[in-house]
């Protein structure tokens, strides 16, 4: 109980390192960079817009050639002003996602403050340095973290409405990070959804218009990237969607995100193309 570090990976290495999602992995297990075959999260996009940012994520999750998940979650609340995208080792990605919350929620509770933007942007790019050695094995995780700065009160006072555009990050395997404009999209569908996106991005567009963007990107990756899934109109299955403004992060609900979905799968019906 004695005053330490605001860190709460730092904290349960210290008290209860058993507890870390991290694992050695044995090096003599296989050649390097084989890794185990688990199932892998793909194609996460961020645009920004008028009222802040935007992060969508498709449901597939493959195993090699396998569809080993139909409805996996990749898109996260991190707090009341962010998101955080996965894509890489799900079972990891998801582990250090509940790890990150849990470290945003402990440095305020003892620092008194929240952090900024940029900090909890440094944060999420240490614990993914602590994953190199896993990464090198093959089980790398690769987020994509986007918010709004959150202005947060001096300790006792009540929180303060955020202010600023939004911002949005992306990160390599060794922690390296790097603030992005516009729009971005990582994983393996990436490509073909940053090919869509630099044909239909228009600066300052509405929230609405925003979310189109994500779910048409999404479907253009899904049509060129077998790890990625379309939606999926006969399960009901349609991309998360996470949009972060000024008044808070909020997620989308299936029904609205669907009717979003329908509206593009009509459109492709008269012209495939987009």
């Amino acid at each position: 109980m004695r005053p330490g570090t605001g860190s709460f990976t730092e904290f349960l290495a210290a008290a209860e390192p058993h507890l870390l999602p991290q694992r050695p992995i044995d090096p003599y297990s296989g050649p390097a960079g084989s890794g185990p075959d688990v199932p892998h999260a793909t194609t996460i996009v961020a645009v920004t817009c008028a009222d802040g940012v935007v992060m969508a994520g498709d449901r597939r999750a493959t195993m090699g050639n396998i569809i080993a998940q139909r409805d996996i979650e990749k898109v996260f609340l991190a707090d009341s002003h962010s998101a955080i995208g996965i894509a890489g080792t799900a079972g990891l990605a998801v582990e250090m996602v509940r790890l990150f919350k849990l470290e945003l929620e402990h440095y305020e509770k003892i620092e008194g403050v929240r952090l900024s933007l940029d900090g909890k942007a440094n944060r999420l790019a240490t614990m993914i340095r602590n994953n190199l050695g896993a990464a090198l094995q093959g089980l790398a995780v690769v987020p994509l973290f986007a918010g709004v700065e959150d202005s947060f009160g001096s300790r006792g006072t009540a929180p303060m409405p955020a202010t600023g555009p939004g911002r949005i990050f992306s990160y390599d395997v060794a922690g390296g990070k790097y603030e992005e404009h516009d729009y971005f999209a990582v994983g393996s569908g990436s490509v073909f959804a940053r090919s869509a996106l630099k044909k239909r991005y228009r600066p300052g567009a509405d929230l609405a218009t925003a979310v189109r963007y994500t779910v048409e990107a999404l479907y253009d990756a899904a049509d060129d990237d077998s790890a990625t899934g379309g939606p999926d109109l006969t399960r009901r299955i349609f991309p998360v969607v996470v949009a972060v403004t000024t008044t808070g992060a909020v997620r989308w609900s299936d029904e609205a995100v669907g009717a979003v979905a329908d509206a593009v799968v009509t459109g492709r019906m008269q012209n495939p193309g987009g």
